[in-house]
């Protein structure tokens, strides 16, 4: 019962039986009926050879698939398949993997031969789009002989589980290039730094061009050549990142909602500061705070806030402000940069939350991070051939001038912010923060 339900019969197999129908139907005109006969015992002689050649070795195959340990939401997975041909004569293989239904791939199939005593690497990718647990069925495998008339089924590999995670995979990049100061956007830009800080990191020569009011004397007169005090950028600095998790972060572009960004963006932020020695800590709100991770830079800092933000989904509910301030208040008793991330599209929107927002800013250096619409954006680059596109235009623009308005209210209350598309969110927190860092601001 078992071989039954592991045989298949192929196209090929069809094909080879029309035939055989067109020749009992010519045999009511012509004498060929022995010719339809034979023809017809011929394939079905041929059709059990196929079947007991693939079935006279238990273990024809061999397959298995290779998973990440986790998957990286928003980003390309790469998932491998490896299958061994155990028989001795060629194989046509069809590859069906049962991928976690989020996917909606109902057409996955891979075709190769693979010679006797070879093995074979196949490789595609998943781009998953939600965070959460992920479940993979059967690795299915159909083999053909060279004689192809029927198709021997494997399965592989049966109920994996593998969870998705808020986006990790470039993380070493964006530590890259915030080492060596280059981002993607902006080009390169001198910042003035107000003063220096104070925290001492050693004593050098002096090169021309030193502040001579950093000379240590003490030093010099043992050396008997000029020395110098060298200061660095201020370490272990409170960093906090406040997630709304709202209805407004509902909005998906380009298959992940706003939230999912932020908290990506929150990933990429959390590991170069960590790298830069400071402390970083995060929460989210919506009717009430949640998940909340104390600003620390311990090694397993940025664990405790991926697995914080692993299952974090929003909700139709309006955020409480109110209660964020409080909490904040509570929670953040000394200095922090508090990097705030949620969506305004309107001024009115910002001013019912604005008194909120400057008690917020009293006590630390609060940056606000809200979106630019992606799909509102890229009308504002067309030239419009009718009158449809030309109100559609000036809509736009009317959007956009709401949006500047904002960004105008915030800063005469002293507060910093970012306004970015959604998928460029990553590298401007980032650049943000490397450029409060630089100024020595915080």
């Amino acid at each position: 019962m078992k071989t039954l339900k592991q045989t298949y019969l192929n196209n090929k197999f069809f094909f080879a039986l029309f035939g055989v129908g067109i020749c009992y139907v010519l045999a009511f005109f012509f004498p060929v009926m022995w010719i339809a006969n034979s023809l017809l015992v011929f394939v079905l002689l041929l059709t059990i050879l196929d079947a007991l050649i693939l079935f006279q070795n238990k273990e024809g195959i061999n397959a298995q698939r290779v998973l990440p340990e986790k998957l990286s939401n928003g980003d390309e997975n790469s998932v491998k398949i490896d299958v061994r041909n155990n028989y001795n004569f060629n194989i046509n293989t069809k590859i069906i993997d049962e991928i976690p239904f989020q996917f909606q791939k109902r057409d996955f199939l891979i075709k190769k031969n693979i010679e006797s005593g070879n093995h074979s690497l196949f490789e595609y990718i998943l781009e998953p789009k939600e965070r959460g647990e992920y479940s993979f069925g059967n690795l299915n495998i159909y083999v053909n002989s060279p004689i192809g008339l029927v198709s021997r089924r494997f399965a592989f590999q049966k109920d994996a589980k593998l969870p998705s995670y808020p986006s990790f995979i470039h993380l070493r990049k964006y530590e890259l290039m915030a080492l060596q100061n280059e981002f993607l956007l902006g080009g390169i830009k001198k910042i003035r730094k107000l003063g220096h800080t104070m925290e001492f990191e050693q004593i050098r020569d002096y090169v021309q061009g030193d502040d001579i009011r950093s000379i240590n004397w003490k030093a010099t007169s043992k050396t008997n050549r000029l020395m110098v005090n060298q200061f660095q950028d201020e370490k272990s600095q409170r960093i906090m990142m406040l997630i709304d998790k709202g209805r407004t972060m509902k909005m998906p572009f380009n298959g992940l909602s706003l939230l999912d960004y932020s908290i990506n963006a929150t990933m990429a932020l959390s590991h170069i500061i960590l790298k830069k020695g400071d402390r970083a800590g995060m929460m989210t709100f919506a009717k009430k705070t949640e998940n909340k991770v104390a600003a620390d830079n311990k090694s397993g800092q940025l664990k405790k806030i991926s697995e914080a933000l692993y299952n974090v989904q929003t909700d139709f509910f309006e955020s409480d402000f109110g209660r964020l301030y409080q909490d904040t208040k509570y929670h953040l008793n000394q200095r922090s940069l508090v990097l705030l991330f949620t969506n305004f599209e309107t001024l009115d929107a910002l001013n019912r939350q604005m008194k909120y927002l400057r008690g917020i800013a009293k006590n630390h250096l609060l940056v606000v991070v809200f979106f630019k619409n992606s799909e509102v954006h890229k009308l504002l680059n067309i030239n419009p051939e009718n009158m449809q596109e030309i109100y559609d235009e000036i809509i736009a623009e009317k959007f956009e001038f709401e949006k500047k308005l904002i960004i105008q209210e915030l800063r005469k209350y002293g507060i910093y912010s970012i306004y970015t598309l959604p998928e460029n969110l990553n590298i401007e927190v980032i650049n943000k923060y490397l450029e409060i860092k630089a100024r020595g601001i915080l």
